[in-house]
């Protein structure tokens, strides 16, 4: 379908954004349904979040993603937000409503629905949560809301880690979690030893291995159980190197793509009203991934 006056205008606003499969995701997801939409990915530095996230009302987009590092910086630019991201404290999700910005959190649903894809059932399992950033908030809250328990939250700013357990058990506490929210604690880097035999899933939720060989935040799994599932948010590599240390340990593997997915599958119900085209997403996406622009 062709750009013209009446094509709606969404965007991703994150920093870097090069590495990022949104646009020949929702792009195709575009051209598949026949929406006159256009979706691109914009390099915003962290001094400028603001002036971006006004341009959306300015320009009368339909909407943004946003990404690392800004899920929590543009929450208390909202107008609105959604329960979920207010649980969350992170926004992952914006639409302009009638000129009103409206924050939403699909990181939440969208890594739940990646594990039930896999065939995963958090209820019950002790959960290792690397990172204390946007993208954990969101993975954190899905898992309390899902019955998981204990979480861990383990970051190299311990003080990070103790902040967003506070928050979490502030929101469980709330009746966020109706599914039974476990125990969430914070972790210093040093004590992941002590708490791995306990864990059933460790997720990897930092930035850190995307597109660099040879980085992981996490590289000795010798102490996890048998059948600890290990998830890479980072889905460019699809093995990462956290993965790939997981992998030598015997244990499963996740990639980021299916979460990837499955949260702008969601986001389309935000902008749109409709759930986004899985199964075009995910054909875009890795056509993305092989080099291949067709």
């Amino acid at each position: 379908m062709a750009i013209d006056a009446r094509t709606q205008l969404l965007v991703l606003l994150g920093h870097p954004v090069g590495h990022s499969l949104s646009p020949a995701m929702h792009n195709a997801g575009f051209h598949e349904r026949g929406r006159n939409a256009c979706y691109l990915a914009c390099d915003v530095a962290p001094p400028d979040v603001a002036a971006a996230v006004a341009g959306l009302r300015a320009l009368r987009a339909a909407g943004a993603n946003v990404t690392v590092p800004h899920k929590e910086a543009v929450l208390p630019l909202m107008d609105e937000v959604s329960p979920t991201a207010r649980a969350a404290g992170a926004v992952n999700t914006i639409a302009v409503r009638d000129g009103r910005l409206y924050g939403d959190n699909t990181d939440v649903g969208g890594f739940l629905a990646s594990l039930a894809e896999a065939g995963y059932d958090p209820r019950g399992r002790g959960a290792l949560l690397f990172g204390a950033g946007g993208a954990a908030r969101g993975v954190a809250l899905g898992l309390l809301q899902a019955g998981a328990g204990p979480v861990w939250i383990a970051n190299r700013t311990y003080g990070r880690a103790v902040e967003l357990a506070k928050a979490l058990s502030v929101a469980a506490g709330a009746g966020v979690a109706p599914g039974g929210a476990g125990a969430v604690a914070p972790l210093a880097m040093e004590a992941v030893a002590t708490v791995a035999p306990r864990a059933g899933l460790v997720v990897n939720c930092t930035s850190v291995g995307l597109g660099a060989a040879g980085q992981s935040v996490w590289n000795d799994f010798s102490r996890f159980p048998p059948g600890t599932l290990a998830v890479d948010l980072v889905y460019n590599p699809e093995v990462t190197p956290f993965l790939g240390a997981a992998e030598t340990a015997g244990l499963p593997t996740l990639g980021g793509l299916g979460m990837l997915v499955h949260q702008a599958a969601l986001a389309w119900e935000v902008w749109f009203g409709e759930k986004g085209p899985v199964d075009v997403f995910y054909a875009a996406a890795r056509r993305a991934l092989a080099g291949d622009g067709a």
